[in-house]
């Protein structure tokens, strides 16, 4: 139960930060790419000497598996495909978003098609079947995406830009659930694809981000603006949504089982939704609360069809690794 309270309350809070912390008319100082920045080298500092360790322990052991760089304990190739698109990728789509659109969408619009991204894919890569039952809710997961997306891309004639953010959030999902396709596909263990996941963004992304910015290439605040905020994203982004909530969510997966927890992890879009109202004071306009409903509906139907037709192994292989943040 400690592990499902921790792992609802990051994910929620993970939308509401980032945000309030990318969003420059909150007096955000930092661009989505010093956020990518501080996620990346927060969680390195914990899963690249994790590795390094998990590496060594089993050359020693005799068990030695591929690896790359002696850091990451996956092989070269599925340490660039799932890093590039469950790290890398994400993390600048995600937080691209939150620049443009309010929190209220992304509540709606990452966890919420996340499961139709992953059934799409599992279903055209993986050949997983959907069954009638898991089409009803992807159908009012699209409806309330529609909600929420479609009306904001019908007003970017009016000049808006909350369209951008929008899409970003739903290019960011797309890229969580091609990480989680080829997870399943090659049967990786969390912690080690945690750690393949941040050692590629770690070894790529940081020191050529690094140059761009101190050369003032690119616009950069993540050496200027303060230290406790710096700190505070490196420790909350890296350490709280990369490591501390994969470890609860995989405990959680372990304790409850696949459908329960996805039930629990159901309660984030709205919980997000509320705080996003109550915190940041973001507007609920009507069709915010039909699409946030719609897709809530959607994900616990599919999750009710999957329990009732899905065998228990096929259904801890959907859901170990198809949802996260």
């Amino acid at each position: 139960m400690a592990a499902a309270a921790i792992t609802v309350l990051i994910w929620t809070s993970f939308i509401l930060i980032a945000r309030a912390s990318a969003d420059p008319a909150r007096g955000g100082q930092l661009t989505p790419l010093d956020m990518a920045y501080c996620r990346i080298v927060g969680a390195a500092l914990i899963l690249l000497p994790w590795g390094a360790y998990l590496v060594r322990r089993d050359r020693a052991g005799g068990t030695a598996s591929a690896s790359w760089l002696g850091v990451s304990p996956l092989s070269r190739r599925v340490t660039v495909a799932v890093g590039f698109f469950g790290g890398l990728l994400y993390a600048l789509l995600a937080y691209g978003g939150f620049a443009y659109a309010p929190a209220l969408h992304a509540s709606v619009l990452m966890p919420g098609s996340l499961p139709l991204w992953t059934a799409l894919l599992a279903a055209w890569l993986l050949r997983d079947h959907i069954t009638p039952g898991r089409a009803v809710g992807l159908g009012l997961i699209v409806l309330g995406d529609l909600l929420v997306g479609g009306l904001s891309l019908l007003r970017a004639f009016d000049g808006g830009q909350v369209w951008l953010g929008d899409l970003l959030f739903m290019s960011a999902a797309l890229c969580w659930a091609t990480y989680s396709v080829l997870a399943r596909h090659h049967g990786l263990d969390a912690v080690r694809a945690t750690i393949a996941v941040t050692t590629l963004a770690a070894v790529t992304y940081v020191p050529v981000y690094s140059v761009l910015a101190l050369t003032g290439m690119v616009q950069a605040h993540v050496f200027t603006a303060p230290l406790r905020e710096i700190l505070f994203q490196a420790l909350f982004q890296g350490w709280g949504s990369v490591v501390i909530s994969g470890i609860t969510f995989t405990q959680m997966i372990r304790y409850f089982g696949p459908v329960r927890s996805t039930m629990i992890t159901a309660l984030v879009p709205g919980l997000s939704a509320i705080g996003a109202v109550l915190v940041l004071n973001e507007p609920l306009h009507w069709n915010l609360v039909a699409g946030l409903v719609l897709v809530t509906s959607g994900i616990l139907f599919g999750v009710r069809a999957t329990r009732l037709t899905a065998s228990p192994m096929k259904v801890t292989a959907n859901f170990q690794t198809g949802v996260s943040i």
